[in-house]
Parts: C-alpha cells; structure tokens; sequence
C-alpha cells in the first residue's frame, strides 16, 4: 500500500495515461451535452474498518486484511491502514488517490469512454447532517458561562451508515453494462473494492438535472438518501418529487442564492442483489460553492417549506442527508443543461 505509483514521483501531465487529468477540464478538449435524463451508478461506500458486522453490516468478501482475507471486528487490521489513528484519513485519501485513477486509467483493452461524469463524495463530519443539523450552539450554564468541564460534555457521535458516494453517469444502460462488463472492472476494480470498502450498494438511478451547474465542477455537496412514507408507492413519490417537489425548490430565493446545482436521482433498479441500495427511492445532490452556504441554506426560512414538503413523501427515520467534499475524477459532460422534465411526467 506504501508504494506510489510511478506518475505520483514526478511532474503531472495530462498525456501520462496513468493519471486521471486527462478525464476531464481543463485538459480533455471533447465534450458532450444533453437534456435527456442520465443513467447513474450511485454506489455509496463504506470504509474498510474494524467495526464488527452485528454494528456495521459489510459484503461478503470485502473488508480485506493485509493478508486478502475478509475481516470483522478484531480481526484486523484493515490493509488500508493498520494505525487506528490514521485509519480514516489515510482511507479517505487512498480513495480520491489510489481508487480514483484505477477506476479512470484505460488498460489495454479497456475504455472509459462510455462514462460521461465520475465524482467522489466524500463524507465531511463537520458539516451539516440530518444527525447534528445546523445551527450549532455553544455550551453554556444556566448563569449564561460557557461549562468549563467540556471533557464531561463530549457530544456523542452518530455515525452515518456511509463515508461517501460515488457517482457516475453514463448516458445510457447499455453504456453502463459495456463498462461495468469489461474483465478491468470485474477482476481488478472490483479486487481494489473489496479492499478500500466494507460495504458498497450497486443500485441504478435515472438522473434528472434541475438545476444545472454553470461550472464543470462544484466544491461541496449535500447528499440526501429518500426513503418514500409506507403510503405512498414509489411511482407516485417519484412522480411528485420531479414535478411538485422540484417546482417548489426552484420557486424559493434561498435555492438560487445557495445552490450550486440541483439532480434528483430515481431509482430504477440495480447491477446485482443489492438489499441496501433498494431502499433508496430517490437521491438529492446539491451542489454548494461552501460548508457555510449549505448551512445557511438549510436554516433559511425558504427551506422550511422544502422541509416540510418532503416530509409528506418520506420516511423521516429512514431518510437521511449528509454533506461531503467533491472530487471531480471524469467529466465530458459540458456545458451542463437542465433535464427536459416534460418529457418525464
């Protein structure tokens, strides 16, 4: 794991075929565009980590040892990082930096042509969640003093079920299939997996843009897994989510003063057996230009009536929304338009 490769010892340069520069702006010169709704791998992750199975559940097979062997619990430590100190860190840059150009890099014989946008959500915990939502107060005695035994007060930690998001576009389920179908991504992508995650949903969603970004990437993002209210089916939440629901958020002088982009991702199906990622009826990404713009927008008057709108689809206590870095690993897609929604509804 401690071997760099050998583009990372010298200069980058977009014509190396090892690094991911050349997948996307500025040093790709082709590009594509489109208003018709997107097929997307929205595959959440887990980091590999020591956590037993009964608190954290992980695929079988994955959560690799430094040996190749599935670990859970003490039967680490995980090949990533054997430190607990560093294990988050280091995996949250093994990620962006090892997974990422793996995933990009052509070998002989294989293309990544097919795929029109690949970005990496990683999970930031200081930023807002549906666990610890804005605002934050400081901690204070009733005679108004802030509490002077603070190693006593330590908030508890709720952690999220996922570390991040992979999110990848391609413009047609063919497209994907061909992809996903090559022997890079079955043996030796699938091999990197099985050591970087413990856990990775494989479920397919149709994205809808509904707000476009005027930018070929975007710093932050705020991340929302929807699960529908028992009441209501999954057609008719999607129905509404696309076409109601989307009209409200647009309607709202927060959302354009705030939000970078907006796409809603529909679940359609997935690749393989997949229990988790099938509970997912709908996914929000929205794009944010900082952490502070996402915890204004989330406070402001305006969103309370978005709020309170989803509140009538979902299920609260299933649903929930997390915010996280951006890294932009491939993009041919440029400029970004809307999604004709009209053709949808």
């Amino acid at each position: 794991m401690s071997d760099p490769s050998p583009a990372s010892s010298g200069q980058p340069s977009a014509a190396d075929p090892t690094t991911d520069l050349r997948h996307r702006p500025p040093h790709r010169s082709a590009y594509a565009s489109t208003g018709q709704p997107l097929i997307v791998t929205p595959t959440f992750v887990a980091r590999a980590d020591v956590t037993p199975a009964t608190a954290r559940p992980r695929d079988a097979g994955f959560n690799l040892d430094a040996d190749g062997s599935p670990m859970d619990g003490a039967d680490g430590p995980p090949a990533i990082e054997a430190d607990p100190n560093l294990a988050f860190e280091h995996w949250d840059e093994y990620w962006r930096k090892v997974h990422g150009p793996k995933f990009a890099y052509e070998e002989p014989g294989a293309s990544t042509e097919a795929v029109l946008r690949y970005d990496q959500l990683h999970r930031l915990p200081a930023g807002p969640s549906s666990t610890f939502r804005p605002p934050y107060r400081a901690m204070v005695r009733p005679d108004h003093l802030l509490v002077d035994d603070a190693y006593a007060r330590v908030p508890a930690y709720d952690r999220p079920r996922w570390d991040g998001l992979a999110y990848i576009a391609y413009g047609s389920e063919a497209d994907m299939k061909a992809v996903l179908g090559q022997s890079k991504y079955t043996e030796r992508v699938i091999a990197d997996e099985k050591t970087a995650f413990r856990m990775v949903t494989r479920n397919v969603a149709r994205e809808h843009i509904i707000l476009p970004s005027p930018a070929h990437r975007d710093p932050i993002s705020l991340v929302k897994i929807h699960r529908r209210a028992a009441h209501v089916t999954r057609e008719a939440f999607q129905a509404r989510w696309l076409a109601a629901h989307a009209d409200l958020v647009l309607s709202r002088p927060a959302t354009h003063r705030y939000v970078r982009r907006y796409a809603q991702l529909h679940y359609i199906g997935s690749t393989q057996d997949d229990p988790a990622g099938g509970l997912m009826d709908g996914i929000t990404v929205m794009a944010f230009g900082s952490v502070n713009d996402v915890e204004d927008y989330l406070t402001a008057e305006d969103y309370r009536a978005i709020e309170t709108d989803e509140a009538a689809l979902t299920d609260a206590g299933l649903s929930e929304f997390w915010t996280a870095v951006n890294y932009s690993v491939i993009n041919r897609l440029y400029p970004e338009v809307s999604t004709d929604r009209r053709a949808t509804r």
